[in-house]
């Protein structure tokens, strides 16, 4: 999601939004912002919906100098981690996973026919800027 202009002119004040329009990422996966310096004028925050469809996966990546913090709705996520992406978690519907900054990642949605539904935070208001693409781990998993 590009930084628009008009961001830095929402006034702080306390707002209820509804997620976004889905768009693809650069991680090849789609989000549904809601709460960003874009919506809300946020300047350290960014919170949206991420949906991982059966099978689905991302490119192997990490956020940059940004911690995220994932709230599993349903289904049930699968993310390779670490360097080399050589440790391995699953995350089911009501479990909270934290990924610090920097660290490499590749999530995936190990169910044939259940989406994956996570609401993200991270400590970027501008999402997208921190992602820094991993091909090299790519072919790992």
């Amino acid at each position: 999601m590009p930084t628009t202009p008009e961001a830095k002119t929402i006034a702080p004040t306390c707002r209820l939004v509804r997620a976004g329009e889905p768009y693809q990422g650069k991680q090849s996966l789609m989000y549904a912002p809601a709460i960003c310096a874009e919506t809300v004028g946020a300047q350290a925050i960014h919170m949206q919906l991420l949906t991982i469809p059966p099978g689905g996966r991302a490119k192997a990546h990490k956020h940059a100098s940004h911690e995220t913090a994932i709230y599993m709705l349903s289904g049930v996520g699968g993310m390779w981690y670490g360097d080399q992406l050589e440790q391995h978690v699953l995350l089911g519907p009501t479990e909270i996973l934290y990924i610090p900054a920097d660290m490499p990642h590749l999530p995936y949605n190990p169910s044939a026919t259940e989406n994956a539904i996570a609401v993200i935070a991270r400590t970027d208001p501008n999402e997208q800027e921190s992602v820094a693409l991993l091909p090299h781990l790519d072919a790992l998993h």
